[in-house]
Parts: C-alpha cells; structure tokens; sequence
C-alpha cells in the first residue's frame, strides 16, 4: 500500500502530495483545467474538488494549487487520502508514451557539503571530463544544464564535474523546500538527453589553466605543488562537491594561490582547510615551513 506525505512548500497555495518512489519516468506536468489533464486521469480525478486550481505532475510528487476558497490545513488530509485509494486501486497516475518508456532512466541523488549553500547532485554515470564552474547565466554557453539551472531564481552558482553537479543557492532559500525539484529536474534533463556540458566550448583560460598545459615550463616548485594538490588534495575536495586549481607560486614570498571552485568556494571551513590543511600539507610535503596559501575567488 502506497502511502502519501504532505509536504509544504514556499507558496503556501502550493502543496506537495509525496510518493516514496517516482511517479514519472523523465517528464514534467502542469495541468490548468480537467481538459488539458486528459494523459492523467489522475488529474482529472483532482479536478473534480472545486479547489483545485492547477496540479503538477513531476518526479516523486503531486504538487496542487488551491484556490483561497479553502484552506489547506482543512482539506490536505483529504486530498492525501483520495489519491493514496487512487494510486492504491490501481488508478492511473499519468499515461506515459512508448517513446518515453524505452528513454534509459538515470538515478540522480543528493549530498550534503561542508559548505551549507551548495548541494552536490551525484548522478550514476559520468556527465563531463571537464571540470568547470559557471558564476552566472552569460557564463553558460557551453552549458545548457547550467544555463537552464540558472532559469531557477534560487540558484546562485552551478559547478560541474565526473559525475555530479554541485548548486549553489541564495541565503534566502532553505535546501528542504527546493532540492527534491533540482534532483528531478537534473534526472530529467539528462533522461531526455539535454547536454551537461559541450566540452568542444571549453577553450577559456580557466579550462586550459584547469589542465595545466603549461606544466613543463613551471618551475620545480611549482610543479611539486600542482603534483601535491592533484594526488592528495584534489580527491578530498571532490568528495565534497569542489574543486581546487593551481594558480601560481611565487618564491620570493613562499605564496601559494589557489582558486576554490563549486562547494568549496565560500565555504565557512574553506579559511580552516587551506590553512590547517592545505598549506600544513605543503609545508610537510615540500620541508618548508614558510610555505603559504591563499585562495582566490574562482
């Protein structure tokens, strides 16, 4: 037996009617009337209560609009019986096309990071050999997964990178309201065969800084360096969503820079982990204890 929680959400005419797996393969819905919700019946069932006023169809939840006819609280549980003996009668929640079933489904979850404004969206296969990290929508040609996060008000920055894509979000939203609608629009923008990343585009300074192509014509220091934060370094960060670059080195002071990109940029710890971390790594690593590091802004 399917049961079904009531979630709110930051509209408070909005409710969501969550199922504990997804209803929809790779599709979202939004029906206005009972006319327009003729593939899912049960939207039409919906319908039929005079409150409704649009329902939403997407991932592993049943989202409805009401009108301020009623309010929530006097009907919710209601509403969340009548389409938990819907779905458990065997009702038809949205007729999904032979086209649509034979897509490959992709499994996409979240993470925590130590930076509480990013959330890392892990996805079961790798979407990039690039890592790379957009501060805007004008960033984003070689993206159209970024620039269509970007279309959501409550994303800040997007970074992505092997197999998982790290968002970054305003102060002024709470990751409980919105991460369910960012893991399934990421699951399915990939199903349906959206582009992550154009990796022909790449061809920024950033991008080729990223790979270091200059290596050899680097001083041994700093070869050590990139050395260091590629085998020891860089794995942790990723695991956390982030990533760090190798900037430059200059001898005379013992300065390291770096840039701090996805979760790691701006992260309250990033100051404690380069300086207890980082720069104490490379002060054991390269016997220097004048060693210092300092991050840029990525």
């Amino acid at each position: 037996m399917i049961k079904i929680s009531i979630k709110e959400t930051q509209n408070p005419t909005i409710l969501k009617f969550e199922f504990p797996d997804f209803i929809t393969q790779n599709q979202s819905f939004e029906f206005k009337n009972i006319d327009e919700a003729k593939s899912s019946p049960l939207a039409q069932q919906l319908f039929y209560l005079p409150f409704v006023k649009t329902v939403y169809i997407s991932g592993n939840f049943v989202a409805i609009e009401r009108y301020s006819i009623v309010e929530w609280n006097d009907v919710q549980e209601a509403v969340a019986e009548q389409i938990e003996n819907f779905v458990n009668q065997g009702g038809v929640i949205v007729k999904i096309d032979e086209a649509s079933a034979q897509k490959q489904p992709v499994t996409v979850y979240g993470e925590t990071t130590p930076n509480p404004s990013t959330l890392k969206f892990v996805v079961n296969k790798m979407v990039t050999k690039n890592a790379v990290e957009f501060k805007n929508i004008d960033q984003t040609s070689p993206s159209p997964l970024a620039k269509a996060l970007f279309e959501f008000p409550f994303v800040k920055e997007v970074f992505i990178d092997e197999n998982y894509i790290s968002v970054s979000k305003y102060d002024s939203y709470d990751w409980n309201e919105i991460t369910l609608e960012v893991r399934t629009f990421i699951k399915q923008f990939i199903e349906n065969g959206g582009t992550v990343l154009e990796e022909s585009y790449l061809a920024t300074p950033k991008a080729e800084k990223q790979k270091i192509e200059n290596f050899d014509q680097l001083d041994t220091t700093s070869q050590q360096i990139v050395n260091i934060l590629e085998e020891y370094v860089k794995p942790a960060v990723a695991a956390d969503g982030g990533n760090i670059l190798f900037d430059s080195y200059d001898p005379n002071d013992k300065r390291v820079k770096v840039v701090l990109q996805g979760a790691c940029n701006g992260c309250p710890s990033s100051t404690f982990t380069l300086k207890s971390g980082i720069e104490n790594m490379l002060k054991d690593m390269l016997q220097d204890q004048e060693i210092k590091v300092e991050a840029l802004n990525g």
